[in-house]
């Protein structure tokens, strides 16, 4: 049938990415004040038909990034950056999705143009006639007064958007969905330029940035892990490229949007370690890459203004408790079994788990060292299980992985579980940003069915020599 062709697919797709965007005018996740009559609430039964139809929405949009996925892995030929354009050309002037971190982002640049310390205190700090102001009365409670946990870097980035934009809440959205784009545009850069490993590039920008999870959340949502993405892939390409310098200042970069980035330090010094050779290459591999990056990040820093507070701060999410969280939420359980305050279990369950999280990485990157692992697929692997055993765990914080994975190893296993696994937490966050209880169930769901699919019809290892679908695989889609 036409609709499971190609072309198809992305038509498909595109229904469903309209569907998510207009269901978001009603449904999604709007400002408090300062919408200008475009982004205000509807009224009840608007924003429930609203809410229903960005569901259907992003079905459509699963279910086609799916099959245009197992075509791909069939060997098919397609535009797929024409399919991306068609898919994220919706969400463009949507308000934003999913998350109302877009107004704290908005609200810590403003602090930072009316000279408060973003690192002392929340955005609750601005007065109501101060820059920001609007999207401060719409930031999330669990972020009024938090410090900043990103990087100065992010926040000038921020600050410019509110200056250009007088800090008023439409245009400086619109403002930092042209920096998600930027980022967009960078992960698809830096995965074709990493070849995408067996299956090529197409498949590639498939998992990396065709990827639901990451249009809905790093375009509809704005977060700024795109940004960190895209920097990391692109220290990683130019260092494979022998260019590790700059490659290195570009994860410094990454590392002032947010600090996990600097996990890709640990194996761009691996792939200098192994390139040099002996001890020599070793100690260079383990000492420059921090060097470069550090001095990165200091001069960052003292160009910004914002102080080195960024250093204290990065620990302020943990507090926050998040159901994805199995460290979280296994230290809850244990502290509610063995007394009335479960925070000092829970407190040292985390810290068991970034202790293990840590062991992992140092294993992976000992395997990528010894040539029994592509270090760009360790850095990738490494990356999910930070995620996996963290304290805190947003839907999102998996495409730090997925994309990196994907820039090398799409269709091997790891890729077509992450690919499971991103198809399935679209649906535990609401348009509205909240995580209704449905949400999970609708994930489970999904990743259950996901997973016996994934067993019943695995991808090919490797895709059919000529680039085009088999006799069979023809039979399959007409």
């Amino acid at each position: 049938m036409w609709v499971f062709s190609g072309s198809g697919c992305r038509w498909l797709g595109t229904a469903g990415a309209l569907g998510v965007a207009v269901g978001g005018w009603a449904a999604g996740t709007l400002p408090v004040r300062g919408g200008w009559g475009l982004w205000e609430p509807r009224g009840s039964a608007l924003t429930l038909a609203g809410a229903v139809l960005a569901y259907l929405g992003l079905t459509l949009l699963v279910g086609a990034w799916w099959r245009y996925g197992v075509l791909l892995a069939r060997g098919a030929r397609d535009g797929v950056l024409a399919t991306l354009a068609c898919w994220t050309a919706p969400l463009l002037l949507a308000p934003p999705l999913y998350s109302a971190d877009v107004y704290s982002y908005i609200a810590q640049g403003a602090m930072v143009l009316e000279g408060h310390d973003v690192y002392g205190g929340g955005p609750s700090l601005l007065g109501p006639d101060q820059l920001g102001a609007d999207a401060a009365a719409s930031v999330g409670g669990n972020w009024t007064d938090t410090p900043a946990p990103y990087g100065p870097v992010f926040l000038l980035l921020a600050a410019a958007v509110v200056e250009v934009t007088g800090g008023a809440v439409v245009p400086a959205v619109l403002g930092m969905r042209l920096i998600a784009l930027a980022a967009l545009a960078l992960v698809v850069w830096a995965v074709r330029g990493l070849g995408g490993g067996p299956g090529g590039r197409a498949g590639a920008v498939w998992l990396a940035a065709l990827n639901p999870l990451l249009l809905i959340h790093v375009v509809g949502g704005m977060h700024n892990d795109g940004l960190m993405i895209g920097l990391v892939l692109g220290g990683v390409l130019l260092a494979t490229r022998g260019r590790w310098v700059l490659g290195c200042a570009l994860v410094g970069f990454a590392v002032m949007i947010k600090s996990p980035a600097a996990v890709a330090l640990l194996f761009i010094g691996v792939m200098i370690a192994r390139r040099d050779g002996g001890v020599r290459g070793l100690v260079k591999g383990l000492v420059l890459p921090g060097a470069v990056a550090g001095a990165v990040a200091a001069g960052a820093t003292v160009l910004a203004g914002t102080g080195f507070g960024w250093l204290r701060t990065q620990s302020v999410a943990g507090s926050i408790h998040t159901a994805l969280s199995v460290t979280s939420d296994l230290g809850l359980g244990l502290g509610l079994l063995v007394g009335d305050d479960p925070d000092p279990v829970k407190g040292v369950v985390q810290k068991l788990g970034l202790l293990v999280a840590l062991a992992l990485i140092g294993w992976l990157a000992w395997r990528s060292w010894k040539g029994a692992l592509d270090p760009v697929l360790g850095l990738g692997l490494s990356l999910v299980a930070l995620v996996a055993l963290s304290p805190m765990v947003q839907p999102w914080y998996l495409l730090w992985g997925t994309a990196v994975v994907a820039a090398v190893a799409w269709r091997g296993r790891a890729g077509q579980v992450l690919a499971v696994l991103s198809a399935a937490l679209v649906y535990e966050t609401a348009p509205s940003g909240h995580t209704p209880w449905y949400g999970f169930v609708l994930a489970g769901v999904v990743l259950a069915l996901g997973l016996v699919w994934l067993r019943r019809d695995p991808w090919p290892a490797a895709a059919p020599a000529a680039g085009r679908l088999t006799p069979d695989d023809t039979a399959r889609v007409s």
